[in-house]
């Protein structure tokens, strides 16, 4: 949380969202209700219609303390179900949470060991101005590849990056944008693993077009 906000700040909704909620469901049973009821049974004319009354005003006392029974139990089951999901979004975030710190100390460590090499990488001539650079350590089995620059495609392209490891393709997903240019791509490591770059067309492939490769790098 102290290193991502937007993690402190998903969290802290969900808090909020779970506290208003049992806050607008807070209701309390009225306070003196049966005593109420039956005081007045009581002063009521005896015979039949005292009975019928005391019949009457019974039935309703069961059928408010029933209602109001109902009415709570089915509010604490909605609260119920609103804790199970909230604890679910909160162990997602965790996981998350977990998953990226992780991979943060796994750059710290590919970027600062005297042990892990740099490799340039150039486009061909289907994008000269492609520029990236991969770090590979072979003692931690760590890659990452961290693409400086891509030249503009049509609309209806993309780029997409691929990993040949043990003789088994991977999909590296579609590089949506270079906003930050110091984001580190991580790389499955293996020995003599090859890694691509493709021009595909919008929202990428499952399978690489072999034709419109622009970069490569063994590693």
């Amino acid at each position: 949380m102290a290193l991502y906000p937007e993690v402190r700040t998903s969290y802290n909704e969900l808090q909020s969202n779970l506290q208003a909620y049992a806050n607008l469901y807070a209701l309390n049973t009225p306070e003196g209700l049966k005593d109420k009821i039956l005081t007045r049974i009581k002063a009521q004319n005896t015979g039949r219609r005292k009975f019928r009354r005391f019949a009457i005003a019974a039935s309703i006392t069961a059928f408010l303390f029933a209602g109001s029974s109902y009415f709570f139990w089915n509010q604490n089951q909605s609260l119920q179900d609103e804790n199970v999901l909230v604890n679910a979004k909160i162990k997602t975030l965790e996981e998350d949470m977990k998953e990226q710190l992780e991979d943060v100390r796994n750059q710290f460590i590919v970027l600062n060991n005297p042990q892990t090499k740099k490799y340039l990488v150039n486009g061909n001539k289907k994008a000269k101005d492609l520029k990236a650079v991969a770090y590979v350590n072979p003692v931690k089995k760590l890659s990452y590849i961290n693409v400086r620059n891509l030249p503009n495609l049509p609309e209806n392209q993309c780029y997409q990056m691929w990993a040949e490891v043990n003789g088994e393709m991977v999909n590296l997903g579609v590089i949506n944008s270079l906003d930050n240019k110091d984001k580190l791509r991580p790389l499955p490591y293996a020995e003599n693993a090859i890694s691509y770059i493709t021009i595909e067309s919008q929202g990428g492939t499952d399978t690489p077009t072999v034709k419109n490769i622009v970069a490569n790098i063994s590693y």
